[in-house]
């Protein structure tokens, strides 16, 4: 299925082909730490274990921690 993807720490936006189904199968296809990142779709944030569907457009934002 295809994807769109914006990644806020890269400032870009890409359509992939993803092969998996929930939002964990997307990060760890583009090699991405789950804890390192906020997946948003329909400006909703969505847990590791939600299905993605065709031509949803999600975006990836950066968590950022510190004391």
């Amino acid at each position: 299925m295809n994807i769109i993807v914006a990644n806020e720490r890269e400032k870009t936006v890409t359509e992939i082909i993803f092969s998996g189904v929930t939002v964990a199968d997307l990060l760890q296809q583009l090699h991405l730490n789950l804890e390192a990142f906020l997946v948003v779709r329909n400006r909703e944030v969505i847990t590791e274990d939600e299905a993605l569907h065709e031509d949803d457009t999600l975006e990836l934002l950066s968590v950022i921690s510190g004391g």
